[in-house]
C-alpha cells in the first residue's frame, strides 16, 4: 500500500459461510461521497494478498475506484468446507455475493460498478459478466477458462480418464477414504525442471507462488482433486454470443504457455457480443509477467483505468 490509498479488511454472508475481502480505498477517501466500485478476483490457487489485490485492486484504487478483493469460497480466509474446493459456478457466485456487498455501502454508486480478474479468476469475471448485469464493465488480465484447461492440460487431453479417476476419487471418499488436497505446482524451479518440466506457465508459476517474489500464506496452490467434476463440464464463455453485451477488455501476453491464456484472450475477444471490446497484446511478456512485472502491470494499468473511468 501506498501512503495515499487505504485498505480495510472486511466479512460478508455468502451461501452458508462468511466471505473475508480486503477493500481499496482511493487516496483521500471521503465516506460521504459516491464512488465507481470494482470487484477484482485472484487466480485459482491464489488468494486477495496476491496479484489481483496488491497488484491490480492497489493500482485501481490509487487510480479514484473502490476496488473490492476476496478469498474464494472454501479459500484463503473465507470459509466453507471442505476446504480447497475449485468449483466454478461458486467461484462465479462469489463475485455475485461481493456485488451484493458493494452495492450495500453508502459510499459506492450502485450503477457503477464493474469487475477485473487475474488467470482463473479473468475467466470467472467474464462469466459472471455474462449472467449479472450489475456488472457494467469487464476487464480480464491473461484470463484462463477452468473449464477447459481442466479438460484438456490438467487431464493430460485425455478428459474421459479424468471424469473417471474424480468419480472413483469421490467414491472412495464417500466411503471413507482420505481426502487428498492436490498441490498444483512442484515444490520449485529446480524441481520443476529435474522433473523434466519446460513449459513456460508451468515454470513461472511456481517461481511466482514457491519463492519470497509472490508467495504469501494463503496462496496455498492447491486442489480438493474429488470434487472437481463440476468443472470438467464447464464453460466460462458460454452464452457470451447472445449475453455478453458489456464493454469489455481483454488483456494478454504473447507468450502462450500450457495454461492457454493467450488461446482464451482471443476466443472471448471473438465471441463476445459487446458493442465495446478492446483486446490488448503486451508484446515480450508472458503470463506471470502480467501478475506484478511492473512494465508489462504498467501496460496494462495504462489501458484499463481509462477504461474502467470511460464506462463506469
Amino acid at each position: 500500500m501506498t501512503a495515499s490509498t487505504q485498505l480495510k479488511t472486511v466479512t460478508y454472508q455468502n451461501l452458508g459461510w462468511d466471505t473475508a475481502a480486503d477493500i481499496y480505498l482511493p487516496p483521500g477517501f471521503d465516506d460521504q461521497k459516491k464512488y465507481p466500485a470494482i470487484v477484482s478476483t485472484h487466480p485459482i490457487g491464489s488468494c486477495k494478498e496476491q496479484t489481483a489485490g496488491n497488484v491490480y485492486a492497489k493500482g485501481l484504487a490509487e487510480a479514484g475506484f473502490v476496488v473490492l478483493v476476496h478469498d474464494a469460497s472454501f479459500q484463503g480466509a473465507s470459509g466453507g468446507a471442505p476446504r480447497f474446493i475449485e468449483d466454478p459456478a461458486i467461484r462465479v457466485s462469489d463475485i455475485r455475493f461481493a456485488v451484493d456487498y458493494l452495492q450495500s455501502l453508502p459510499y459506492v454508486d450502485a450503477e457503477r460498478i464493474g469487475a477485473i480478474g487475474v488467470c482463473g479468476g479473468g475467466a470467472y469475471t467474464v462469466q459472471a459478466g455474462i449472467t449479472d448485469h450489475r456488472l457494467k464493465a469487464l476487464v480480464s488480465i491473461t484470463g484462463v477458462n477452468y473449464g477447459r484447461l481442466i479438460r484438456e492440460g490438467f487431464a493430460q487431453f485425455k478428459p474421459l480418464e479424468m471424469a473417471r479417476n474424480i468419480a472413483r476419487m469421490r467414491a472412495a471418499q464417500a466411503q471413507g477414504a482420505e481426502r487428498d488436497v492436490a498441490d498444483l505446482l512442484p515444490a520449485s524451479v529446480e524441481a520443476a525442471r529435474q522433473a523434466g518440466i519446460t513449459d513456460i506457465d508451468v515454470l513461472e508459476a511456481t517461481e511466482y507462488y514457491k519463492t519470497a517474489r509472490g508467495q504469501q500464506p494463503h496462496g496455498a496452490t492447491s486442489q480438493l482433486m474429488s470434487f472437481s467434476g463440476a468443472a470438467m463440464g464447464w464453460d466460462a464463455f458460454l452464452h457470451a454470443e447472445v449475453l455478453l453485451t458489456q464493454p469489455l477488455m481483454v488483456v494478454i501476453g504473447d507468450k502462450p504457455g500450457a495454461f492457454g491464456a493467450y488461446r482464451d484472450g482471443w476466443e472471448i475477444y471473438g465471441r463476445a457480443a459487446s458493442q465495446r471490446k478492446e483486446i490488448v497484446v503486451a508484446e515480450g511478456w508472458s503470463h506471470y509477467d502480467l501478475y506484478d512485472k511492473p512494465e508489462p502491470v504498467a501496460l496494462a494499468l495504462a489501458r484499463v483505468v481509462p477504461f474502467f473511468k470511460e464506462t463506469l
